[in-house]
């Protein structure tokens, strides 16, 4: 989480368009000349900027409800499947769908997704290692999500930081790979239990790797009982279908 990392009070982590970047300037300033600064005021730091995030998360939240839209937040480790889902998704769902794209650099995961006529808008963050509320809220300046069902929020890759993050999303959907192992779950139980449904991802490797899905499984509702949890391959129709099943259940319960 930021609050161990301190990638909220880099000095390369602005947001001229934020609310709160003189609170993130000020934070790191203050670390950066009095190094023996005491934990009670770097935590008064920042549980300040999270404070302010939380409340533009609501705002955010607000937004997307005054829409119609169902706001689905992405997170994972790189690489483990978040752009080929929503990839998929433009081929298979049955509702109209519009991304927010996180990377600390390039627009490629945004390009992909708008190569499949899906309206993206990208954010580089920088060195920053997730999205926050007010990028959000940027992000939805140029986006046309009126008559959209569904606003999907991919996250920068990275199972430390975005789960301390409201985003102003109503779902949490966390993907963890095959190749990554299945003991990834209980090595960052923070991510895990933010989760609303848990994606074990890219299972058509399953014969190549040593990963088993039902501690997998077993890890997951440890953390969170009664978790969802969907076992995907993106080369595979009805996993993917799942997916989509579960996300339109979601839109129902939420009228």
């Amino acid at each position: 989480m930021c609050k161990d990392c301190g990638c909220s009070i880099t000095p390369d982590h602005h947001h001229d368009h934020h609310h709160h970047s003189h609170d993130h300037h000020h934070a790191h300033e203050n670390l950066h000349h009095n190094p023996q600064l005491n934990d009670k005021k770097t935590i008064e730091i920042i549980t300040k900027i999270l404070d302010k995030n939380d409340h533009q998360a609501a705002h955010n939240r607000e937004h997307f409800e005054e829409h119609g839209v169902l706001a689905i937040n992405l997170m994972s480790s790189p690489g483990s499947g978040k752009t080929a889902l929503l990839e998929r998704l433009a081929d298979l769902a049955d509702f109209r769908f519009v991304v927010i794209e996180g990377d600390l650099e390039t627009s490629r995961d945004a390009e992909r997704i708008r190569a499949k006529g899906i309206a993206a808008h990208q954010i580089q963050t920088g060195t920053a290692c997730h999205l926050d509320a007010f990028m959000v809220h940027e992000g939805l300046h140029h986006l046309p999500i009126e008559g959209a069902a569904v606003c999907f929020i991919e996250n920068v890759g990275n199972l430390v930081c975005p789960a301390s993050y409201d985003v102003g999303a109503h779902l949490n959907i966390v993907l963890v790979s095959v190749p990554e192992g299945e003991d990834k779950i209980e090595k960052y139980p923070v991510m895990f239990r933010t989760a609303d449904l848990v994606l074990i991802t890219k299972t058509d490797l399953l014969p190549y790797f040593d990963f088993s899905v039902e501690r997998a499984k077993a890890a997951a509702r440890a953390l969170k009982p009664g978790v969802d949890i969907l076992e995907l391959s993106t080369k595979d129709d009805e996993s993917v279908m799942r997916v989509v099943e579960w996300i339109n259940f979601k839109r129902k319960m939420r009228g």
